[in-house]
């Protein structure tokens, strides 16, 4: 409070400089926030690049190695939709194919992330509004959320400058500002959808749907064509993602490309800062219309509207891991093929998926990777009960004769059973994909499907450490974040860094069998089902015992 009243003091009277009172003080808020998770998220993204460095410069020791894989990968049309397509045959450029696609939407992800928590997520829980009465300007949260955003692209930038130097430096360099710059531009993005919305769950999902679309659009893109003649498909121009590719690093530089991020992230930011200075605190632009004045059957029970909240999450991810899990299908066939030569990528894969065969392991990796991103999936819905108590919207459900165990267990049935079915569409469009492509499509569906279902358990594991933050610590609930972050970090990155299994069996994934391929043992399963129960329990029994909104 000591710093709002010095605020309060010190503010301006009028002009401009009055909106953006207390900005230093939210800023200082909001790094000591942040103090924990975002160093781990610039190390990760800033060291990842570097690593893969000497993996491909031990793999592909040659000039004639790293052309013949330069080749390979441009002529395969699934490989060009994951990585992108490889401009150049030059180590530091096969760094860029490898790493520069992922690089690009983590630090999209990490960036509408923090922007969303220091905006909208502030002002749904009320905090921006106490500090407002402190004569903080009504765009300071928004200034010091963009800023907080900006030092972490710049260092991420930096970082990744400064790792690649060996390799060149002006090729450094534009990786680096294509990796920060494309954080910025989707930090803007999620700016002005903390804006339009009117809470930070529907601004997250606005934002990562911004990112996910680009990433399509730059996978369809180069699939369609392999850039080899000096151009790009115009699927690729049309998304920012896209033109951070196209900035080509250790390839003929383009950067004008990087200007064109560059502009778009600072038009984004004008018009956030323009819609912010037309609102009140805590209203949107576009908020929710009220319903019908007599409800339906189906929202006669706490399920019932526990679904109707989440549905439509559940449908998009349902759609998405479909479309993804056919991707991964298509390449799986040709997992021989186009990594037969790599020994670098081969080893990663084997480390991710199990030493029965390549092409197995390629299907237990991918496997694997859809199950990591659907923890973000429990983790939301779990936390949707966060918000619905937050915004006080569960106080006239509890008011009535509905316990605060019933109310819990209406969302935990998407939490628990919406991964399954997510998995399920994942699995089952992997498996009719590679099996189509392999030839033996009853063979391949219900072996593939299986191991992806195999994912659910560590899931549970994810949604129960959530639901004990919120029953137990209400005030920390954003851990499990952080905790999905660790563990999709160890699952993509452990491997290819070649971390200790020690290390790896700290995500509950790195417990479960390399499946397909790999052989099935009862224990993992019952020690994680014991822990997701016993959490669930914890979670449960001390949302009975605490106050709400606390």
């Amino acid at each position: 409070m000591t710093a709002v009243a010095d605020a309060r003091i010190t503010a301006p009277t009028k002009g401009p400089s009055r909106d953006l009172a207390g900005t230093g003080t939210l800023l200082r808020l909001a790094l000591r926030r942040d103090r924990v998770m975002l160093p781990i998220w610039v190390l990760c993204l800033g060291l990842s690049a570097s690593s893969t460095v000497s993996r491909l410069d031990s793999a592909y020791d040659t000039p004639q190695k790293r052309a013949d894989l330069a080749a390979d990968m441009n002529a395969n049309g699934s490989t060009r939709a994951l990585f992108g397509a490889a401009f150049d045959d030059s180590l530091g450029a096969l760094t860029v194919w490898r790493v520069g696609a992922f690089l690009t939407v983590f630090a999209a992800i990490m960036s509408l992330l923090i922007v969303i928590r220091h905006t909208r997520e502030e002002e749904e829980t009320g905090r921006q509004e106490a500090l407002s009465s402190g004569m903080v300007g009504r765009r300071a949260g928004l200034t010091s959320a963009l800023i907080t955003v900006g030092i972490a692209n710049a260092a991420v930038t930096l970082l990744i400058a400064v790792s690649l130097a060996g390799e060149g430096g002006s090729g450094a360099l534009a990786l680096g500002l294509a990796v920060g710059l494309s954080g910025m531009v989707f930090g803007a993005i999620a700016a002005v959808a903390a804006q339009v919305t009117e809470n930070a769950r529907v601004a997250r999902g606005l934002s990562a749907a911004a990112v996910g679309v680009a990433f399509v659009l730059r996978m369809g893109g180069d699939a369609a064509k392999d850039g080899s003649d000096g151009s790009s498909h115009v699927l690729v121009w049309l998304s920012p993602l896209g033109w951070a590719e196209n900035a080509r690093p250790y390839a003929d530089e383009r950067w004008w490309t990087l200007l064109l991020l560059a502009v778009l992230a600072v038009v984004a930011m004008g018009v956030a800062y323009t819609l912010a200075g037309r609102r009140d605190v805590g209203a949107s632009f576009f908020a929710s219309r009220p319903g019908p004045a007599a409800a339906g059957p189906g929202l006669s029970t706490v399920y019932g509207l526990a679904w109707r909240l989440q549905r439509g999450t559940l449908l998009a991810w349902v759609a998405g891991l479909a479309f993804a899990g056919a991707v991964f299908g298509g390449i799986a066939d040709g997992a021989d093929d186009f990594l037969g030569d790599s020994e670098s990528t081969r080893d990663t894969f084997l480390r991710m998926g199990g030493q029965e065969g390549l092409t197995d392991a390629f299907l237990a990796s991918m496997v694997g990777i859809l199950g990591l991103v659907v923890t973000i999936h429990t983790a939301s819905a779990v936390l949707r009960l966060r918000g619905e108590e937050t915004d006080q919207r569960a106080e006239p459900l509890l008011s009535n004769a509905v316990s605060r165990v019933q109310w819990a267990a209406s969302h935990l049935v998407v939490a628990l059973l919406g991964p399954v079915v997510i998995l399920a569409a994942g699995g089952l469009a992997l498996g009719i994909a590679y099996g189509a492509a392999s030839g033996d499509l009853g063979g391949q569906v219900p072996r593939v499907l299986g191991a992806t279902l195999l994912q659910a358990p560590a899931v549970w594991v994810i949604t129960s450490i959530a639901v004990f933050l919120f029953g137990v610590l209400p005030k920390f609930t954003a851990v499990t974040w952080g905790v999905v972050g660790f563990v999709v970090a160890i699952g993509w990155l452990g491997p290819a860094m070649e971390l200790d299994q020690s290390v790896m069996n700290l995500s509950p994934f790195g417990h479960l069998p390399k499946v397909p391929g790999g052989d099935i043992t009862a224990t993992p399963f019952l020690w994680m089902l014991l822990v997701t129960v016993g959490l669930l329990a914890a979670g449960l029994a001390g949302l009975r015992r605490r106050d709400m909104s606390n």
